[in-house]
């Protein structure tokens, strides 16, 4: 599988509460930065959070949700997909940190193709993201 690193830019309501976040929570080195921005490695991809003061206290995402399986996951949402070892240390890492989770750690589409760990979360300014796993992630990853 070809791999490229992928750029994302989110909104964040401050940018101290995001380096707690995605710096200390999730273990992400820092990048660049400035007043108000500021870079991530989020597992080898570079997720830029950058400052809108607008954002209210709980978050500026207006959301759906869509059925996946017999969950359903918030839209629009990031994440993403590591081994299981790293899945389960992530999990292990911010199950104790999280108030709460928007989809909880489980597995999805259990003894079917696809078969995957997942959990969903919120940062705090709302942004909704996933992390999943498959045992094997190039056959799992785009299996029917």
């Amino acid at each position: 599988m070809v791999e490229y690193p992928f750029h994302l830019a989110v909104q964040v309501r401050d940018i101290t509460e995001a380096r707690d976040f995605y710096g200390r929570l999730l273990g992400c080195t820092e990048g660049r930065s400035a007043a108000g921005w500021v870079d991530f490695n989020l597992y080898g991809h570079q997720l830029v959070a950058h400052l809108n003061p607008h954002i209210g206290p709980t978050g500026h995402v207006q959301r759906t949700t869509n059925r996946v399986a017999d969950t359903n996951v918030p839209v629009p949402h990031f994440g993403v997909v590591l081994s299981l070892s790293e899945w389960d240390a992530l999990r292990a890492k911010v199950e104790y940190r999280l108030e709460n989770f928007v989809v909880p750690p489980q597995i999805r589409f259990a003894g079917e193709a696809g078969e995957q760990r997942t959990m969903f979360f919120l940062d705090p300014s709302g942004n909704a993201l996933e992390f999943k796993a498959f045992a094997d992630i190039e056959e799992g990853l785009f299996a029917k």
